[in-house]
This record gives C-alpha cells, structure tokens and sequence, in this order.
C-alpha cells in the first residue's frame, strides 16, 4: 500500500523537475523569439517550485541549517561516488557522447559541491562572505569570483554567472 509520505516524494519529485523543464523550456522559447511562451513556461516554473517546497515542508524534509548542510553533502558525496560512475560506464559502453559528457561534468562539479558543503558545515558560525559563480556549460561552482578558464570544462570566465 502507498502511503501519504511516498506520494509527497513523488510528488516532489514530479514537481521539481517540471520546474526544471519548464525553465528549459522558456529558455528556448526565448531563443525562437516567443517571448509570451517563454513567460508562461517561467510563471508555470514558479508554480511548480511552490508546489515542490509545499510537499517538502509536509513531508518535514527541511531541517535546520546545520542538518540540511549534512543532507546536502550526504547527497553530493552520494551522486559522484555512487551514482554517477555507474551513469557513466553505461553511457560509455553505449557510445552516448552526450550522456558521457553530462554526466562526467556533474560527477566533476558534485565534488566541487561537497567540498563546498563540507567547508560550509566547518566554518558555519564564521563563514565569510562571498559570492558564487557557476559555469553555464558544465555547472562549476566557483567562490569569490570566474575563474578565467574553467576547470571542468575549459569555458571562459564569461560563460560564468553569478548565483543569486
């Protein structure tokens, strides 16, 4: 039998990556020069992200600051030592450039990440303040300021924006 806290995840699950999508999506609308579309994909977007963090406070899935640090390197650690290696044998074996570079990129960056997380649960009580930038092509994460060329990728510094 299915239970309310399988139908939240899966909720939430359905509902991020509508988000995700739609986001996509608008952004090639854009490009096609559909601007009302890309409007309602980015509205849509929005709704879905507020239908995503309803079923996660109901499922109690954030904690404090501290716990939800430790889960999100748990979830780091977990993608580039577990999941993504398999990811990328298979993709390998079946010759699915695309997907090998994909998800190499990300095996790359979910390091990146943990670190990140790791230096974030260290120093919580002092972190000094700084920005994030991220690399449009490949996802790096990078502190302070664009690195002139990326270390995952190899883009230029202007293919970096900064997080908000």
């Amino acid at each position: 039998m299915i239970t309310t806290q399988e139908n939240l995840q899966e909720a939430f699950a359905g509902e991020s990556q509508a988000n995700r999508k739609y986001l996509a999506f608008a952004k090639q609308a854009e490009r096609d020069g559909y601007h009302q579309a890309a409007r309602l994909f980015r509205a849509a977007a929005a709704a879905e992200t507020v239908h995503a963090h309803a079923h996660l406070r109901a499922m109690k899935g954030i904690g404090s600051t501290l716990d939800n640090l430790k889960e999100a390197l748990a979830g780091e650690t977990h993608e580039y030592k577990n999941m993504y290696p398999d990811m990328i044998k298979l993709a390998e074996q079946e010759g699915h450039k695309a997907a090998t570079r994909s998800f190499t990129y990300a095996n790359e960056v979910e390091q990146t990440h943990a670190k990140l997380y790791q230096m974030a649960l260290d120093n919580l009580e002092n972190m000094a303040e700084c920005n994030y930038y991220v690399c449009s092509v490949c996802g790096h994460t990078h502190e302070k300021e664009a690195p002139e060329k990326c270390p995952v990728c190899g883009a230029n510094s202007n293919a970096f924006f900064k997080s908000e």
